[in-house]
């Protein structure tokens, strides 16, 4: 197993691992794949909601109030952590003048 061991400010060994080394063939797994692109979907969607945010010179706050909802709602949307209902989505489209559309996967 190639591992990367690295000595932190406070002398706790920390190793690195690859994909492979930690999932392995666990990778194969149509369960996996599945997860995998779920959770890829969600940190996708928590970027482009922040990138709108930003283009637009918004704050967390200011999209917060225009969703009529608190600010830390957008901030857990945006860390792609959690996972959000349709509601609280197209509350925040609507605050960020945009829609909520589905798409065909690329793949």
């Amino acid at each position: 197993m190639n591992s990367k061991k690295i000595l932190t400010k406070k002398k706790i060994k920390l190793t690195w691992y690859t994909p492979d080394q930690v999932f392995g063939p666990y990778r194969k797994s149509k369960e996996f794949q599945r997860g995998y692109r779920e959770e890829t979907m969600r940190l996708k969607l928590a970027l482009a909601i922040k990138k709108a945010r930003e283009a637009k010179h918004m704050t967390q706050t200011a999209v917060a109030k225009r969703a009529s909802m608190p600010q830390s709602v957008v901030a857990r949307l945006e860390s792609g952590e959690h996972s959000v209902s349709v509601d609280t989505l197209g509350r925040v489209a609507n605050a960020l003048g945009a829609q909520i559309a589905l798409v065909k996967d690329s793949k």
